[in-house]
C-alpha cells in the first residue's frame, strides 16, 4: 500500500470531520501523531489539489467544497437512493419514524439516505453518517443476508456499545438466523441506548443483497406490538423496492 497516499486521505477525513472551528497544523499533527513538518507537506500536497485551505482568521485549515462536489457525484451514482425515495415515502406516511437506506461496508453501515419522522424524540443521524453493522436493524439486516464466511472476516471486532449489545460471534449468528427466518431485523437498543429500529435487506437484479430499509426511534415506540405490525409491513415494501431493482424471488416473509 501507499503509506504517504494513505496519510493523506486520513489527514483530509480528520480536516473534513472537524465541526465549527478549524484546526491549526499543530492541532493537526497531535491528534494524528505526526511531527509537524509531516502534517504541513501533506496539507501543502491536498491545498494544492484543492481539498483543503487556509483559514484566514487564525492560521487553520479546513476542507474546501471540491470534497462536498466528489462526494456528491458519488451520490449520484447510487441510482438505488432515486429508486428508493418513493417507498421510503410511503412507509414515512405509514409509520411516522425516521426512515433509513443503508449500505454495506466491512462492519459498518452507512447511511445513504433518510426521511426524518414527525414523531417527537426523533432518532438522529446523517447522511454518510455510519453505525456498527451488528448494532442496528438495518446492519443485521445486510449481514443476515450476506455469505456465511462474512463475519468471520472480521475475528472479534464487536465493541459492546449499550448493554443491549450482541458482541458474541455465536450469538450475533443465532440473532442473524432469526432475521432470515422472520425476513427482517430488529435493534434493541444495541447501539443507543433507549433507540431501536426494524429493518429488511434490498435485493438488486443479481440476488445481492444491496441495501437495507428501515425505521428507527425511541424504544417507547419500538414496542412488542409495533415491531409485529411494522416488521411485516418493512419486508413487503423492501421486497418491492428489490423488484423494483431487478430482484426476481420472492421470500415472502422469509430470506431463506
Amino acid at each position: 500500500m501507499d503509506k504517504t497516499l494513505l496519510k493523506g486521505l486520513a489527514v483530509l477525513e480528520t480536516v473534513a470531520s472537524m465541526r465549527g472551528d478549524v484546526q491549526t497544523i499543530d492541532e493537526l499533527a497531535s491528534q494524528m501523531g505526526l511531527t509537524r513538518s509531516n502534517a504541513h507537506r501533506t496539507l501543502q500536497t491536498l491545498i494544492h489539489a484543492g481539498y483543503v485551505e487556509r483559514d484566514k482568521g487564525r492560521s487553520g485549515f479546513h476542507s474546501t467544497m471540491k470534497l462536498f462536489e466528489l462526494g456528491a457525484r458519488s451520490v449520484r451514482k447510487l441510482d438505488i437512493r432515486k429508486v428508493a425515495l418513493p417507498f421510503m415515502e410511503r412507509l414515512s406516511k405509514v409509520t411516522h419514524e425516521t426512515l433509513h437506506l443503508s449500505v454495506l461496508i466491512d462492519l459498518e453501515v452507512v447511511y445513504i439516505e433518510k426521511i426524518d419522522g414527525v414523531l417527537p424524540i426523533r432518532a438522529y443521524t446523517s447522511l454518510g453518517g455510519r453505525a456498527p453493522a451488528y448494532a442496528v436493524a438495518t446492519g443485521k439486516a445486510l449481514l443476515a443476508a450476506a455469505d456465511d464466511e462474512y463475519l468471520s472476516r472480521f475475528g472479534n471486532e464487536f465493541v459492546g456499545y449499550t448493554p443491549a449489545t450482541i458482541t458474541d460471534l455465536s450469538v450475533l449468528k443465532r440473532e442473524l438466523r432469526k432475521v432470515m427466518a422472520n425476513g427482517y431485523a430488529v435493534n434493541r437498543g444495541e447501539w443507543r441506548d433507549g433507540v431501536g429500529g426494524v429493518a429488511a435487506p434490498v435485493f438488486d437484479g443479481s440476488n445481492k443483497a444491496v441495501a437495507a430499509l428501515g425505521i428507527s426511534g425511541p424504544l417507547e415506540r419500538q414496542t412488542a406490538a409495533a415491531i409485529k405490525e411494522f416488521g411485516p409491513l418493512i419486508a413487503r415494501v423492501a421486497l418491492q423496492l428489490s423488484k423494483a431493482l431487478g430482484y426476481t424471488r420472492d421470500y415472502g416473509g422469509s430470506l431463506m
